[in-house]
């Protein structure tokens, strides 16, 4: 079975916008929850029974913002479009240029596009009053339309679905695409899932199914689990072929080897998780993965926080995970879920990227509010370790992603780390000067851009240079504003960019615009 690259990422978690922000979020330990902000609504009473836990969350910043011009949408079409696709847009243009694949190049190709989409909230808002009601109502309210219109703006001509199955919508995707990429239907793929807590009602409905943790903390396998804590998100991967990007020289985030869904069928309740369809999840997704499960290292658990699902799933994984396993070889467990909260349709594209950031940067971040394990879970019988604190993650890595729909869809992922990149063949000398070009599609965005790339330059290595200027002028796609700094070091090019950022212009910067 063909292995799947993940070759780049576009994402926004509370606390963290883009990747690196997120993964500094990760790896500081760093809580991302707070009161729900008073633009989103009211505050809900917190000594209402009925409301408990509803006054918290995980919330993106600015998500009423959109630069509508850019996706080349008409002002009134954009307000009536719902947030979370205007979310998906961007993510998407951010994972592709974090992949190197300029949108413009891939017009025509057959590119999937699999998003999972599960909540309404603004279109409820929308249907409710008439007289907003117009001809981008139904587009934008529209959960397929979330995934169609990235087809559409782009000219993809892959399969574009969106799909719902609650908390393990945005994994399901991602099984999905993979699918599509290994029967030749897709050539490259977008995988993703977004979230948004626009007003109360759902929140107080899994209030009063006593879903949500009263102090707003998800404290994943911890004696004081006492429900989850909601919370927004989008997140976007882009996937090829493992074959195909180690021929094109992509960088690798990590590799999926198998993935695997099923169903829990009857249960305790419609909401009660299964064990016995996990424990066949997990050996199905390793069996299709030709790994033993006793080999795995981590596991991103779907980890909510709940009395009946921790000690449930820590059960299925225990009793899998064992088999071939060392005694003195543990599988670590996490949820990203005790950091950012519970994204719900993002939710497992939000542990692909921690998982694959975590391999690429080979460390495993904490696992945030584990004081004590929950009794109900034999820890001592089970061979499973919360991870408490940032550690080194040897390469290669092997780990388990897992989210399950609280109407019993579940999903599990089989990862491992990168292959090897080939040996680097030797540098001809230094040029005695380089030229950066970059661009953007107004005056200001192109001087916020500069701005950007002076702070990224700070954080570069001299022997980077070469390595920036290529993935500028070739692996983005470039727009009506330009840009071209000619320099000779890190400390001049980091001056210029820095000057015409603010406004001034030094010699060996020319500007202009696209005829």
């Amino acid at each position: 079975m063909e292995a799947i690259a993940i070759v780049g990422i576009g994402c926004r978690f509370p606390g963290a916008d883009g990747p690196d922000a997120f993964w500094d979020l990760l790896r500081a330990g760093t809580d991302a929850i707070t009161p729900v902000p008073s633009s989103r609504w009211e505050a809900v009473e917190s000594d209402d029974p009925k409301a408990q836990g509803a006054g918290w969350g995980g919330f993106l910043e600015r998500v009423d913002r959109f630069d509508a011009p850019f996706f080349r949408i008409a002002p009134r079409e954009a307000t009536l479009m719902d947030p979370q696709q205007r979310l998906l847009m961007e993510a998407s243009w951010e994972a592709l240029e974090d992949a190197g694949q300029p949108p413009g190049r891939l017009a025509g190709a057959s590119v999937g596009v699999f998003l999972g989409v599960a909540t309404n909230d603004y279109a409820r808002r929308l249907l409710a009053d008439p007289e907003r009601i117009d001809a981008h109502t139904n587009t934008g309210a529209a959960p397929s339309i979330a995934a169609n219109r990235l087809s559409y703006f782009y000219d993809f001509r892959g399969p574009s679905m969106a799909v719902d199955t609650a908390c393990s919508s945005s994994l399901v995707a991602l099984h999905l695409a993979c699918q599509s990429l290994r029967a030749g239907e897709s050539s490259l793929a977008l995988a993703g899932g977004v979230n948004l807590l626009l007003s109360p009602e759902l929140s107080l409905g899994f209030s009063r199914l006593t879903a949500l943790s009263p102090d707003g903390r998800c404290k994943s396998f911890d004696a004081r689990a006492n429900g989850y804590v909601r919370a927004e998100g989008v997140g976007m991967v882009v996937l090829k072929p493992l074959s195909r990007a180690v021929a094109d020289g992509d960088r690798i985030y990590a590799v999926i080897r198998a993935s695997a869904v099923n169903q829990d069928g009857q249960s305790n309740g419609l909401t009660a998780p299964n064990r016995y369809s996990q424990e066949a999840l997990l050996r199905d997704a390793y069996r299709q993965a030709g790994i033993s499960p006793g080999d795995v290292q981590y596991i991103e658990a779907h980890g909510t926080g709940t009395l009946l699902g921790d000690p449930i799933e820590a059960q299925a994984l225990g009793t899998v995970l064992a088999e071939g396993r060392s005694a003195d070889q543990p599988c670590r467990l996490g949820s990203v879920k005790s950091v950012i909260g519970h994204a719900e349709a993002a939710a497992g594209v939000a542990g692909i990227i921690k998982t694959a950031l975590a391999m690429h940067r080979r460390q495993l971040p904490a696992n945030l509010h584990f004081e004590t394990p929950n009794p109900y879970i034999p820890f001592d019988r089970l061979p499973l370790r919360v991870q408490t604190q940032l550690e080194d993650w040897p390469h290669p890595s092997i780990a388990g992603v897992s989210a399950f729909g609280f109407g019993g869809t579940n999903c599990h992922v089989v990862l491992t780390s990168a292959p090897e990149p080939l040996p680097a063949t030797e540098d001809p000398a230094e040029p005695s000067a380089r030229l950066l070009a970059l661009s953007a599609q107004t005056p200001d965005s192109l001087a916020a851009l500069a701005g950007d790339y002076a702070a990224l330059v700070d954080t570069l290595p001299a022997s980077s240079l070469g390595d920036l200027c290529h993935s500028a002028s070739f692996r983005r796609e470039h727009q009506d504003q330009r840009l071209a700094v000619a320099f000779t070091s890190l400390d001049d090019l980091k001056d210029k960019l820095s000057s015409f950022a603010s406004g001034d212009a030094l010699p060996g910067v020319a500007v202009g615009k696209r005829s």
